[in-house]
């Protein structure tokens, strides 16, 4: 499937150059008019908008679904294609301008200040192969496209819990979904991926092109480039069996120990995690949701209902529920077992990968997050294992990825809700919160999911409570391979054009407004037409191949 909604909007809040392609009319303060012919010329070379500060449609263009914090950049290229971010990137390495890439905003780690967002939500083209039981889709697509696409044959993708998140940031990070323990990570899956490189390079990069790079971009990807495109198989799914049981009250602890236990017992093909939620009391909630403390355990089984139901049976024989929502579903409906928010708002998350687990160290978590919290935090333990611990089949034998710590056995993940008019007021708390309660888990820890990651800097700037950006990058891989990263990383990117903490390598400081200069010449002496050989274009679908509509209007923040 692909989509051709690019929205090629310049009568707002796009720098106009004067030519029949635009409605607007430059000022002569304005930086696209002679005080920077540079800015101008970036306007002409591509085909998306161009925003800058102060222009109708930069607020929404640097928003995100993450709204505790937002891009403050010097310029936007909302990209409409590979081309749009070709140029983009060779713009700003000519100025020494750090670079950062958005398409939903869900894992925001990195707020620029200053410097060039190449916002990639118009490039939200999704192509389904039947016959090679692949997809192809653009940077900005999210998951509930490719979901649509490829449920029309039979056929499902590795995708999370979050319909609106977007593909290319998840796979990058590892991408732990729905149905990781029977077929693994995402990036377990890709076959290749096309971006653009520090040098404004165009690449497609497979297991057999480049296998260091196509590697280091499976897990370890952030930071070496621009993704533009992704090729992924995807898999026999159609249905499953799965939902929530939920249980409240006194049996809140009960059900977190009983979940421990089962999952020892469970075959490859159950994938499932547990969660607990302290609601506050306030009128914006269902009334069966006010001020009430509930454990919700997650399922989604590939196996028959009927196995599904006995090997819940243990689960149940914890006492009456809240809800009991198992049941056989269409693959098109696994958004419904996790029910996460849809609407944008401010957030801040941490997490653990654990070696094992400890009941008591559990509920010392949920005593330090629950009901008496200072803050609200939702906590999650996924259950880890199965095809997650095993090597992809994809790429042969040799195939060398940078998933960090495949042999976790859980991760455990806190998130808390924060005030998105004024995020910073519980900000501290709620990162202080999150340090004591993984601490409860130090001894199990292996390292860190960059997925599960929520705040600025990969996790929050958290210098105030002792760990810092380079140790938490440390913890996201191996100490062999977060080396090989960094050694890989300063080959694709020795100045350090693209700004992704947690990365591999050292971490930028900010480039203010006033870095924007202008220099005619990058720019200007772009070519009209890529070089032969450039992958095709995410914006021309394949003939008899699944299409649907690109996801939400290119100008606001996309849905979740």
């Amino acid at each position: 499937m692909e989509s051709n909604h690019h929205h090629d909007d310049r009568t707002t809040g796009h720098r106009s150059t004067g030519d029949h392609r635009s409605g607007c009319h430059p000022t002569h303060d304005h930086p696209a008019n002679g005080g920077s012919e540079a800015l101008a010329a970036l306007v002409r070379r591509v085909r998306g908008p161009v925003f800058l500060p102060g222009d109708d449609g930069y607020d929404a263009e640097r928003s995100g679904f993450q709204l505790a914090y937002r891009h403050r950049p010097a310029v936007i290229v909302g990209a409409a294609g590979a081309d749009d971010v070709a140029a983009a990137v060779d713009f700003a390495a000519e100025r020494g301008l750090p670079v950062a890439v958005q398409a939903t905003g869900h894992g925001l780690t990195a707020a620029t200040d200053g410097g060039l967002l190449i916002s990639t939500r118009r490039m939200a083209g999704v192509r389904v192969d039947p016959v090679a039981g692949t997809a192809r889709v653009g940077a900005g697509a999210v998951w509930g496209q490719v979901v649509e696409a490829a449920a029309r044959y039979g056929l499902a993708p590795l995708n999370g819990s979050s319909p609106g998140v977007g593909v290319v940031g998840y796979t990058l990070g590892g991408g732990v979904g729905l149905l990781a323990r029977t077929f693994g990570f995402a990036a377990d899956q890709v076959r290749a991926v096309e971006l653009v490189t520090a040098d404004a390079r165009r690449r497609r990069v497979t297991a057999d092109s480049d296998p260091e790079l196509f590697g280091a971009l499976l897990g370890g990807g952030h930071g070496f480039g621009a993704v533009t495109a992704m090729e992924f198989g995807l898999l026999p799914v159609a249905r499953l069996y799965g939902g929530r049981l939920v249980f409240g009250g006194d049996l809140v602890e009960d059900a977190l120990a009983a979940y421990v236990r089962w999952t020892a017992t469970v075959p490859d093909e159950l994938t499932s995690s547990v969660a607990l939620i302290a609601y506050p009391d306030i009128p914006q909630l269902p009334a069966a949701l006010r001020g009430r403390y509930l454990a919700q355990i997650r399922i989604a089984y590939t196996g028959s209902a009927a196995a599904g139901e006995r090997l819940v049976a243990p689960l149940r024989a914890v006492g009456p529920r809240v809800s009991d929502e198992l049941c056989e579903m269409p693959y098109a409906e696994s958004h419904t077992i996790h029910q996460d928010p849809s609407d944008p708002h401010a957030y801040l998350g941490d997490n653990a990968l654990l070696s094992g687990v400890d009941a008591a160290a559990l509920w010392r978590v949920a005593a330090l997050t629950g009901p008496a919290a200072p803050v609200m935090c939702v906590v999650q333990l996924n259950h880890l294992g199965g095809a997650l611990a095993r090597r992809p089949a994809v790429g042969g034998a040799g195939r060398r990825d940078a998933v960090g710590h495949r042999d976790a056995r859980f991760a455990l993940r806190l998130l808390s809700p924060l005030d998105a008019a004024d995020p910073a007021a519980d900000r501290a708390t709620a990162r202080a919160l999150h340090t004591e309660a993984l601490a409860a888990v130090a001894p199990w820890t292996v390292g860190r999911s960059v997925n599960f990651l929520f705040g600025e800097g990969g996790g929050g700037d958290r210098t105030d409570v002792g760990a810092s950006e380079a140790e938490v990058a440390r913890g996201v891989h191996e100490a062999a391979v977060h080396r090989r990263l960094a050694a890989l990383r300063a080959g694709y990117d020795p100045a350090g054009l693209f700004r992704f903490p947690p990365s591999a390598g050292p971490v930028p400081v900010p480039v203010p407004l006033s870095a924007v200069r202008p220099v005619e010449a990058s720019v200007a002496a772009m070519p009209e037409a890529p070089p032969s050989g450039n992958p095709p274009s995410a914006e021309e679908p394949a003939e008899g191949s699944a299409e649907v509509p690109a996801a939400g209007p290119a100008e606001g923040p996309p849905a979740r």
